[in-house]
Order: C-alpha cells, then structure tokens, then sequence
C-alpha cells in the first residue's frame, strides 16, 4: 500500500537513501528522484512532503543543481538538507557564503526553539554531524532561527507559515543523536503522514498484483539462494504457486552445505509449491577456473558460464511468459535510475533484459524495497530466520574470496573456515550486529610447524565490517577472545591453513570483498 508519498530530491549527496530509509522506517512511502525531476511530475505525484538532500557543490555557483522557485509555492512541506538547506535559503532570498571555519563531523548544537515542530521532543544541546564548508549568513524572509553551533549561526531555520523547515547539518546519519526523531517530527508532525505503509500489506498487495498480471502464464526465476532471489521466489510461488519455475545453478562456489539448504527450503520436500530445478555445475565451473588468477577474468568466466547454463536450462523448459529478477531500491538508484548521485555500479538486474530467455516481460517484485525491508517480507511470508538474515553473497560466490586461481581443494579450505567463523560470531551473539563478515584465502604459503611437523600452508583472513550503505565500511571490533576461538577452531579443523589473520582495512581504500 503507498496511501501517502514522501519524495527526496537528489541534489548528489551520499546520503540520499539514508534519507528514504529514515522516512520508511516512520511506515511512511518514500522514493528518490534526481533534481532534474519536473515540477509537473511532482504535482501529479502530490506527495505528503518533500526533502531536498545534500550534495557537494555551493548553492551560488552558476552552474550547481537548484530548482525552481515554483518548488516552494505548491502549499506542500519541504525540508531541506544541508545543501538542500543553503539551496532553500539562496532561492527565497537569503544569503550563503564560504564558511571561515569547515564545520566536519560530531557537533553540538543548541536548540533555540524548542517549540519548533522539528525539535519536539529533542534535547536543548544535542550531537549532530555536521560537513559544509559554505554557510548561511542571512536566512530568508519569513524564516526564524531554530538552531544554532558555535561555528555556524544558522544551524535550522524554518517557515512556520509556508511549511518550510532548513537543517544544516545531516539528520539521516547515526552520528545525529536525535536525528530520527527529528525526521519523524517533520513527517509524522508537519507532513501529517499517519504511517499505514506496513509490510503485511505491502506483500498482500504485491501477490495480488503478480496474480492478475501473470493470470495463467508461465514464469521463470533464477535462484541463487540469497536474500533477494528466495524473497522474490517465495512472492511468486504464494502467487501464482506451479506456474513458477526456479532454476538454482550450483556452480560449486557457494558457502558449505549452502546448495543443500537451499533444496532444503525450494525443493520438492520444502514447503512451497513450485517446480525447483537444482543444476549440480560444479565441476564445469572448475574445468573453466582452472589457471585463471585475475580477479576480472575470474568474475566473467563466472557470469558468462552462468548464462550458459541458464541458458540451456530454460531452452528445455521452452517459452515462459515472464522472467523474475529480484532487483532491490538500492540498485535501482545506484544505476543512476531513482536519483542524482554518480553511477556507483552497474547491476545485472536493472536497465537490461537478458537475451538468452524467451520471454515476453520481467516481474520485479522487490524493486520497491531496501535490503532491510526486503528482509522484513521475507519474514512475512514465513521464510526460514536463518535464510533471511543470511550475510551479503556476491553473484561471483567464492571465486572472489579466493586470490589466484580456483580449485576444488581451495574452495574446500574457504567453505570450512568461513563456516567456523560465521558459527563462532553467532556463538558471541554478533551476528546481527555486524555487517558483514565472512573468511577469505590469501594467496600466501608459509611456514609454520604443527606438533612437532614442519608445515607449509596457507593463510586465512577473516574479513568483518560495520557499514550503513556498503559504499563506506570500517572493520568492525570483534572481542579477542573471539577471534583467538577462530583462529584455533580453523587451524585444528582445517587441513591445509597454519596461518589465520584478521583484515583492518576500511572501505575506502580497501574493497569489501578480497578481490
């Protein structure tokens, strides 16, 4: 159900689905469209409220983003955002300059009217993250200071009377103390959302709509047993039940027992009614690795024999009337599609339709939900916790947790030692407080010396990170103890590794994955 709509309009910052994020987790819609959307749209759309997002340009520069003065003249409320903030201010007549001193980071900021709508309930000195380094010197007529740093004058402004509500600093960060409830105020408070967009009815609504769009059409899914896909694949099977056809590639790279529990839950012994194909290509993929050590060649050797075997799967099947895909918000707007932010990767689900399928349309169930909701309609439909909540797999499988060359014998050290690891993080109780985190295999042979043996093996590293938006990651910090139960469990019960280490590295300079 979408009753209410909130919209952020992208001005390039790299918080802009933080911001949409921040909005659902009211139960109120919310969707990103870039500052290039036109106003008549936006009036079609006729949205609760709108928040304008940072960005890194300044405001008073001839050629930054802006919009138009129309955007604050159509009666519905309108928060601006850091540079959404300034942008509010130089449009309606105040001023922006170069800030003399960079604000950058946890600041604290005195709120000067507690009455306003946007501080109910928000303590009078309160930790905010601020990063500008322009500032608004003058705000505009009709707007009244609501806040205030030591640096900056104007940390919050607002228009009582025209709905519209100025914050300097970035509310949709973790590092804003109150800052969920300050966006809560503005929507639940100003915007007068009542909050009725729920998971158990959005799932309702969507079986529905795959009902009446396939009617008695055939449908096809590719499943590999991650979040996404076994969502999409559960919507579809409560839907339109043994029309729906999952094929599930096991090409060998997969974490231990993984293929297994995936039959487990799709399967014919599983509890949906579907018909599940399980392609046991392990040894293909081998034959195709073997040699092969550089990363990129690795990741289209992977995709291209993906496709192939796919392919050959869906010919026996023969024309299906629609193709699943289990596209998320996330990969919508990171392809440019949903917002104004840089192209941060391209993903084989959005922009595309594969050319090795007959069919005539592709359902994309999920492509309203971030990955956090995804999980909630996951647990609607009754899937397993432990599928649902599993970690982030990337499509390449282990090809890219192991550096140089892929074997049977590698993949076999990796599947046990990431398997040791994710039971000892859940043994600790941090599993849901952690990113991610699984185990990778270094390249590296040394020496080590196993009872009274000398011995020459490889090096294992443990990976985990604590992200928001996997754009930014820092490692996370795992209790010793722990760690040192890893690293023991790993080199007794895993033949072929004497070495274990644990990977600091943050994202960015680092990548999450190894390779």
């Amino acid at each position: 159900m979408k009753n209410e709509l909130v919209i952020v309009i992208d001005f390039g910052g790299q918080y802009n689905q933080l911001v949409a994020r921040r909005v659902r987790e009211c139960n109120v819609y919310c969707e990103i469209y870039s500052y290039k959307i036109d106003i008549e749209k936006i009036k079609e759309m006729n949205p609760k409220g709108i928040i304008l997002t940072g960005g890194p340009n300044s405001c008073y520069e001839a050629d930054s983003p802006t919009y138009s003065k129309e955007l604050f003249e159509l009666g519905i409320p309108v928060l601006g955002l850091c540079y959404g903030a300034q942008l509010m201010q130089h449009i309606l007549g105040g001023k922006v300059e170069k800030a003399a001193v960079r604000e950058y980071g946890k600041t604290n900021v005195i709120v000067d009217k507690k009455e306003s709508a946007i501080f109910k309930g928000v303590k009078e000195e309160t930790t905010c993250w601020m990063s500008h380094f322009d500032y608004i010197s003058k705000t505009a007529p009709g707007f009244e200071i609501t806040s205030h740093t030591t640096d900056c004058p104007v940390a919050s402004a607002e228009n009582t009377d025209q709905n519209l509500y100025a914050i300097q600093f970035h509310p949709e960060v973790l590092h804003t103390e109150e800052g969920t409830k300050m966006l809560s105020n503005f929507v639940m408070n100003v915007c007068r959302c009542s909050g009725d967009w729920r998971m158990d009815s959005f799932v309702e609504e969507s079986i529905k709509k795959i009902r009446e769009k396939v009617g008695d059409g055939k449908v096809l899914c590719a499943l590999s047993g991650g979040v996404d896909s076994s969502v999409a694949a559960v919507m579809l099977s409560k839907a339109i039940g043994k029309q729906l056809t999952c094929v599930f590639v096991d090409h060998g790279l997969l974490r231990k027992n993984e293929g297994d529990e995936v039959e487990a839950v799709f399967g014919p012994e599983g509890p949906y009614d579907l018909n599940f194909i399980r392609v046991n290509a392990q040894q293909r993929y081998y034959d195709k690795l073997k040699g092969v050590e550089e990363p990129e060649q690795k990741r289209k050797i992977i995709g291209e024999e993906f496709i192939r075997v796919f392919e050959e799967e869906a010919k026996k099947i023969g024309a299906v009337d629609y193709l699943v895909q289990g596209t998320i918000y996330p990969d919508v707007v990171e392809s440019g599609l949903g917002g104004e932010s840089a192209v941060i990767k391209s993903h084989h689900n959005v922009g595309g339709l594969p050319d090795y399928v007959d069919f005539k349309e592709i359902i994309e169930p999920l492509r309203d939900l971030f990955k956090d909701e995804v999980r909630k309609a996951g647990l609607e439909m009754g899937l397993p916790e432990y599928l649902v909540f599993r970690q982030p797999f990337p499509g390449p499988g282990l090809g890219i947790r192991i550096i140089g060359e892929v074997t049977e014998e590698k993949v076999k050290i990796v599947q046990d030692a990431d398997a040791i690891y994710r039971q000892e993080i859940a043994n600790a109780g941090l599993d849901r407080s952690i990113g991610q985190y699984f185990a990778g295999l270094t390249n590296m042979r040394s020496v080590g010396v196993m009872g009274d043996e000398r011995t020459y093996d490889y090096a294992v590293a443990l990976r985990a990170v604590n992200t928001i938006d996997f754009m930014t990651a820092e490692a996370a910090e795992i209790p010793y103890e722990v760690l040192n139960k890893v690293m023991n469990r790993i080199i007794n019960e895993v033949r072929g590794v004497n070495r274990v280490m644990y990977d600091l590295t943050s994202k960015p300079p680092g990548t999450i994955e190894f390779e």
